[in-house]
């Protein structure tokens, strides 16, 4: 069944290029194509187009099906082209012209859009939660390592001293630029643009207002030709927001598979989280953070996708539209999944407490015996040149004792201001 069957229609192999995946993709967004068309429904009651009579089985019969969608029961045959023929089809068996009736005042363009933007709306926020928790837990390491040194790079060379609460902490903050980044996402796909049709609006005297409020949409994508422009644009704002989370994950995942290996030994995890070589007895692969570098890579590449995709497409609705489901769907659930094995592996993260006993880290401390120099009244240039000196000579000594105390530094971490800064973000929401 096609929504659009006229008698004829395209031989098999046309069929099967132009549908892709669509069946497939659409079980995901199945279940938000229904919800939107219980609200289109009881608003064609409202306005006289369906019957009490029929608005109430229409509703009950979504209803039934919203239950089997969410229970992982609703299929979509060969023999239907995509979720919204499937379920026409179901309430034109059930319930007769009722049924045929549903598609009054509406286009499967304007069909899309909503069950689209539906899903993201729920998965963007559903990422905000995932987000928040990783940074519960990163801020809980910081407190509970917060006075174990680590040492700082800059180059990949020895750099200054840092710890574990400064590290940990870091990546937690950097979680509040990407939550803010959600949040906008979030904002472009809350706009309901049920009721653009095919882009051009209906004839019919349809109340948008009320399918907006049915939904749950904070607002209406008033302009019927905005709405159809909508397409595209939402999606880049979400792939934009999720390879925001991506780049701060992936640099974390980057960070603990050179905090693992021998030649650094700052971190470790149990067996459990890590696997084995083939050949190799004494390995501990971090297998879990290199595929959670590799994915994130790979998410921060989506933005890049759409934009080739939809750069340039004229207003009104292009078949192409169809393939941005096939790069956003798969990349939330991929940023899912990996948000998901970071908090289970960094949850039990062991961090080793003597590291900077090494002497090889004493250079760590340079700077803060450069600055105890100035301290001593030494100019900042002459400070500089007497310590190179020393170093190159071999009469430097690491001044251990110095303290950082200013805001954000080694011994002033201000946990409870980044904690503040993330409640704020939220209740911006």
């Amino acid at each position: 069944m096609k929504l659009w069957d006229k008698g004829t229609g395209p031989d098999a192999k046309t069929d099967r290029f132009t549908v892709g995946h669509d069946r497939e993709l659409d079980l995901v967004l199945a279940v938000y194509d229904i919800r939107a068309s219980r609200a289109h429904a009881r608003m064609l009651g409202e306005i006289g187009l369906l019957t009490a009579a029929e608005t109430r089985d229409l509703v009950r019969e979504l209803d039934l099906l919203e239950r089997e969608a969410e229970a992982g029961r609703f299929t979509i045959e060969p023999e239907f082209e995509d979720m919204h023929s499937k379920i026409e089809y179901l309430l034109t068996e059930k319930l007769g012209d009722a049924g045929k009736k549903i598609h009054t005042a509406r286009s499967r363009n304007d069909q899309v859009l909503v069950a689209l933007q539906l899903y993201l709306k729920a998965e963007l926020e559903g990422l905000q939660g995932r987000v928040k928790a990783l940074f519960d837990l990163l801020m809980d390491q910081a407190e509970a390592h917060k006075g174990v040194l680590l040492p700082g790079y800059t180059h990949l060379q020895i750099a200054m001293p840092s710890s574990f609460g400064l590290w940990f902490s870091a990546y937690a903050e950097s979680l509040i630029d990407d939550m803010y980044m959600l949040q906008a996402a979030c904002r472009v796909a809350d706009q309901n643009p049920l009721g653009s049709a095919a882009g051009y609006g209906s004839s019919f005297p349809i109340d948008r207002d009320f399918t907006t409020r049915e939904l749950g949409f904070s607002a209406l994508k008033v302009n019927v030709v905005a709405a159809q422009m909508g397409r595209g644009k939402v999606e880049r704002a979400t792939a934009t927001a999720l390879s925001a989370v991506a780049a701060t994950l992936g640099k974390l995942a980057m960070d603990v598979c050179l905090y693992m290996s021998q030649n650094f030994g700052f971190i470790s995890f149990p067996d459990r989280l890590t696997t084995g070589s083939s050949i190799m007895p004494h390995k501990k692969n971090p297998d879990i953070f290199e595929l959670i570098r590799g994915k994130c890579n790979l998410l921060q590449g989506v933005p890049g996708q759409l934009a080739l995709l939809t750069t340039n497409l004229p207003s009104g609705y292009h078949r192409d539209l169809q393939l941005t489901k096939e790069v956003l769907l798969p990349a939330v659930e991929s940023l899912k999944a990996c948000l998901e094995m970071a908090m289970e592996s960094l949850r039990e993260a062991q961090v080793r407490g003597d590291i900077l006993d090494d002497p090889k880290y004493d250079y760590l401390f340079s700077v803060d015996a450069l600055n105890q120099l100035v301290n001593d009244g030494v100019p900042f240039r002459d400070a500089y040149r007497q310590m190179a000196a020393s170093i190159a000579d071999g009469s430097y000594k690491p001044l251990k004792s110095a303290s950082h105390t200013h805001q954000g530094s080694l011994g002033n971490l201000c946990l409870d201001r980044i904690r503040e800064k993330m409640e704020e973000a939220l209740r911006a929401t």
